[in-house]
């Protein structure tokens, strides 16, 4: 799990240059702009907060459907499945240099997103920091969904709540440099680091692939437990 953490940690600090420029916008025109001192980046981290909140509520709900793979015995299958197709995908990003074209939006709930954010953002209240980056959170991302696999693959809820949280934690520095002080990120520096996040998605991938192997070693790939053995036998005719 630790060494999932670290991944996450990484995605999310890789791909947040990624972010910088899909969200950036909004972060822009957060009302903080105004402020200054420690009023505008208690604000700016509200708002990262709620970005936060809203990836640990996604992780819960994976890590949740992650944990019916594990009761069924298919956990092992599952990760690394989705260790291999972490590597498609990285590999389509290395040689067409954008994200696969079916990290699509999600049509209605895209548009019912975007509609609260709007509405939100047009009313320019600090009290309203929070909800803002919780919608902003559950915009469709394709870097939001690479972190998902990795909520599924901990088969357990509050573990995948954990990753995704460290996913979020790992976006802080970009993203609160954005709302702080935008001219600090050039363009020439976001898109050199975005060049690593297929190299982040290869690691990410080798170490599901690994857990999913069963070795028998520590924290990298330990042995399946004895009860989902059991849970195994159970279902044999």
């Amino acid at each position: 799990m630790l060494l999932l953490l670290i991944s996450a940690l990484s995605l999310g600090f890789v791909g947040s240059f990624h972010c910088v420029g899909m969200c950036g916008p909004i972060a822009l025109t957060l009302p903080v702009q105004h402020l200054s001192g420690y009023k505008k980046m208690a604000g700016i981290l509200l708002y990262n907060l709620g970005r936060m909140s809203a990836y640990a509520l996604l992780g819960l709900l994976f890590g949740w459907l992650g944990r019916q793979f594990y009761l069924g015995g298919l956990q092992q299958w599952l990760s690394i499945a989705l260790g291999y197709l972490l590597l498609v995908i990285a590999g389509l990003q290395y040689i067409t240099k954008r994200r696969p074209a079916f990290f699509a939006d999600l049509g209605v709930l895209t548009k019912g997103l975007q509609k609260v954010l709007g509405n939100l953002l047009r009313r320019q209240q600090f009290r309203t920091l929070y909800a803002i980056g919780f919608f902003n959170g559950l915009l469709p991302c394709g870097l939001v969904y690479l972190g998902i696999t990795g909520a599924i693959a901990t088969a357990h809820i509050y573990q995948g709540a954990l990753f995704m949280a460290a996913f979020g934690a790992g976006t802080l520095p970009a993203m609160t440099t954005v709302a702080w002080c935008s001219h600090l990120l050039s363009l020439r520096v976001r898109n050199r680091i975005r060049q690593m996040i297929p190299l982040v998605m290869v690691i990410m991938a080798g170490l599901l692939i690994v857990r999913g192997l069963n070795l028998g070693i520590p924290y990298l790939s330990p042995a399946m437990h004895a009860h989902t053995h059991n849970i195994i036998e159970c279902h044999k005719p």
